[in-house]
């Protein structure tokens, strides 16, 4: 976050370095009030463009084993160019290379997934997928108590994910 927040205030140094040389190369005929418009124009192009990118920069440097299983996209109306391009800010990710197979159920895995979203720290759960069953458990109170099965049938992307690999 300190590093974006860095990259954006070079960004207005850029943008208003840039309309100061065309000032000059214009021989002084642009108006003066160009100057902050292009710094703040470069900010607001590198807020946006780090926006964009996080989830291709994110999910780019996933270690192999790690598969995408669902992401969230966000549309806001203090950025209404996300009704236009909606902004991926979260996503669910399998750890389908470390899943652990049931040896007395087949079909049945027990795998980590990973919750990222856009300025949250990752958090991880283990959860059971059963892939005959088309069902997945999920942790009730974290507690090592029985967990909850769920019937969310072969559409689920949890599920979709888990059993491909599996």
């Amino acid at each position: 976050m300190f590093l974006e927040l860095i990259a954006v205030f070079i960004a207005g140094f850029a943008g208003a370095g840039a309309m100061m040389l065309l000032g000059k190369i214009s021989g002084g005929r642009l108006p003066k009030w160009l100057v902050p418009v292009g710094a703040g124009a470069a900010m607001l192009i590198a807020g946006i463009s780090s926006e964009y990118s996080w989830f291709s920069r994110t999910s780019g440097n996933l270690p192999e084993g790690i598969e995408i299983a669902e992401t969230g996209e966000s549309k806001a109306l203090w950025r209404p160019w996300t009704y236009v391009f909606p902004m991926t800010n979260r996503f669910v990710a399998a750890d389908t290379g470390n899943m652990q197979t049931n040896s007395e159920t087949d079909g049945l895995y027990l795998v980590d997934l990973y919750f990222f979203g856009r300025w949250r720290a990752v958090q991880v759960v283990e959860v059971m997928v059963d892939c005959n069953g088309h069902r997945r458990a999920d942790p009730v109170l974290g507690d090592g108590s029985d967990p909850l099965w769920r019937d969310v049938g072969p559409q689920d992307s949890v599920v979709k994910t888990v059993c491909k690999e599996g």
